[in-house]
């Protein structure tokens, strides 16, 4: 029966049949659990109650107004600064590894080796380097003579986010590398080569060549670390559990709370949209930067 349809009536068939599951799978895994959940920051919800009370946008208000939850942005910018130092680390490595290095091959593996441990595996890896009693790090410390600088690391307001942040850094910056590196190996080494006979230094080379030939590399990188940013979860959680006195919460950690701990549903569920509204206009502010730049 098919046969008989027009080549164009046919090709439309084709795509929809092949379309079919992948929207399927997207509507019930994506669409509708966003739907949900903007019903209910629209709710009062203790998880447990049948039946929700309307609550318009209370939940929304009270976010707004709750200094304590917009606090903790702040903890969430230093995961950002140290994503940024991980981005350029990533990039100074993918251009020394680019190069012809001998053991280029062995260091990239060593360098990547990180990004695929398992995230818990990690944690408690370093929660031994770090541990104030027993840890390697005050070990070392101890050992040189520097006494005054073994504090406790997880237990300090001033630096546990910078201990964390340091983690992300040592096991995220080998992905940026990596995908740095590809963008670079997808560079025509015939414009390098030219340029170089021309006269361009290294630092021209990279600066006039390289970087504008990656900028959609290094868009997608950025974008992916601001979301990590403002994502971070796993290692307060397993580290310091928000703490000392609520130091290393985050966003997700505070919105986790929210829901699970005081059982309030219908405003975990509004920072979970504000969440996604603020990653949107990220996105778009980076967007319009990186055009600009561009140009």
């Amino acid at each position: 029966m098919i046969k008989t349809l027009s080549y164009k009536h046919q090709r439309t068939i084709i795509i929809v049949a092949f379309l079919i599951l992948p929207l399927a799978l997207l509507s019930v895994f994506s669409l509708y659990p966003a739907i949900y959940l903007f019903y209910m920051s629209m709710m009062t919800w203790d998880g447990y109650s049948p039946e929700k009370t309307w609550a318009g946008f209370s939940n929304f208000n009270e976010l707004f107004h709750n200094k304590e939850i917009l606090s903790v942005f702040l903890h969430n910018f230093v995961y950002l600064l140290w994503g940024l130092l991980q981005n350029a680390l990533g990039l100074c490595f993918a251009l020394l590894l680019n190069s012809k290095l001998r053991g280029r091959n062995v260091y990239r593996v060593i360098l990547f080796m990180p990004y695929i441990m398992n995230g818990v595996a990690v944690a408690y890896m370093f929660n031994y380097v770090f541990n104030s009693e027993y840890g390697s790090l005050n070990t070392l410390l101890h050992a040189v003579g520097l006494d005054d600088w073994a504090i406790s690391w997880f237990g300090s307001v001033k630096f546990v986010n910078h201990v964390l942040g340091f983690i992300t850094l040592w096991k995220f910056m080998g992905f940026n590398m990596v995908i740095y590196l590809a963008a670079l190996q997808s560079i025509p080494s015939d414009i390098i080569e030219a340029s170089r006979i021309d006269g361009a230094s290294r630092l021209q080379i990279i600066w006039h060549i390289i970087l504008p030939n990656m900028v959609r590399v290094i868009e997608l990188n950025l974008f992916l670390t601001i979301i990590g940013a403002l994502e971070v979860f796993d290692l307060p959680f397993l580290l310091t559990k928000g703490g000392p006195l609520g130091a290393s919460d985050t966003y997700v950690t505070k919105t986790v709370d929210t829901a699970f701990s005081f059982n309030n549903f219908g405003l975990a569920s509004a920072m979970s949209v504000s969440l996604i509204v603020a990653v949107i206009v990220i996105l778009g502010v980076q967007r319009a930067v990186i055009r600009r730049w561009e140009k």
